[in-house]
């Protein structure tokens, strides 16, 4: 006699402006849900201090990048920033195939991509509570020059712009709230998953 499929797994993308909170946001949620999977993207650009390859960012360089585009192994990709970040199709397919809740940290292009593929996906957008805060946060990191701050801002105008795009949006004008709201969103999905 055959066993029964376990149910299919969720998809949880959360995106937001550089300097939303949103990597605080993701770590917070996976230390409350360690059996979630996170989808760990693959980047063009060099590690920050404190980055770990395999464990931050699959780094890789353009050319490899590149290669792998046209071999169709992005199940979405984007030029973000002057650096090319991507996700592996068969990561996705395969963790939710065996009933394994992802979750994805990626920017609006990225969120619109995988929608296309994975129509059923649980998107969250995270909102900085003014570009004043968002523009302190990028400056209070240390990790960027001005010009690629001014430029973050620029982008995260654009970004903002398409939050009705994603299911829920929260505001993170307070970590703790912010990360409580997280929560409970992810574990409404997780119910009707079973």
């Amino acid at each position: 006699m055959e066993r029964t499929t376990k149910s299919k797994g969720r998809l949880f993308i959360i995106s937001a402006p550089s300097g939303a909170g949103k990597t605080t946001l993701c770590t917070r949620l996976l230390e409350y849900y360690p059996d979630i999977f996170y989808s760990i993207s693959y980047t063009t650009r060099s590690p920050r201090p404190g980055e770990t390859d395999e464990e931050d960012y699959h780094f890789i360089t353009r050319e490899a990048f590149l290669e792998k585009q046209a071999l169709g192994y992005w199940a979405e990709w984007a030029r973000v920033h002057d650096h090319y970040y991507g996700t592996s199709a068969a990561f996705l397919s395969d963790s939710l195939a065996k009933g394994c809740h992802v979750l994805m940290d990626i920017d609006v292009q990225g969120a619109v991509q995988i929608l296309e593929r994975f129509p059923e996906a649980i998107t969250i957008f995270i909102m900085p509570p003014s570009m004043k805060v968002l523009q302190q946060r990028l400056t209070r990191r240390g990790t960027d020059s001005r010009a690629i701050i001014e430029k973050r801002l620029q982008n995260a105008v654009r970004e903002m712009e398409q939050k009705d795009l994603y299911r829920h949006v929260i505001v993170n004008d307070n970590l703790e709230v912010a990360t409580e709201k997280l929560i409970n969103v992810v574990k409404s999905y997780r119910k009707e998953a079973g």
